[in-house]
């Protein structure tokens, strides 16, 4: 047994979810310091979603619900980009940091489009 116990977590989209999300996580861990709690709060459900609605999607019975439940996770990633971008603009993150997180987010977007793909082959 590799210690894998659900599907999801042999996808590499799912991995790379995971390691942005960790990346917003620490973001909104410095706004809410600022005591900015709504955007600490917005950033923390966004940033959970993309990996969340991969491991959900996951579980479905069938390839069309999972494609759907990936557009949701391929959505967030769009959201939580536009908050980055405002984030920057508002002097809340650095300029190198939103660099970094849009290339990520841009990446993972690609990737779960190309998995899209794949399920409906």
């Amino acid at each position: 047994m590799n210690g894998k116990l659900f599907r999801f977590q042999d996808f590499e989209i799912w991995e790379k979810a995971i390691e942005i999300g960790n990346k917003l996580l620490d973001i909104a861990d410095d706004l809410e310091k600022r005591r900015l709690y709504r955007f600490a709060e917005q950033v923390r459900g966004a940033s959970l979603s993309i990996s969340n609605n991969i491991a959900e999607g996951s579980g479905s019975s069938s390839n069309k619900e999972f494609a759907n439940f990936l557009n949701i996770a391929k959505r967030s990633a769009f959201e939580n980009a536009n908050m980055i971008i405002v984030f920057e603009k508002r002097g809340l993150i650095k300029s190198k940091a939103k660099d970094e997180l849009l290339k990520d987010l841009e990446e993972e977007c690609k990737m779960i489009s190309g998995f899209i793909r794949s399920l409906k082959k």
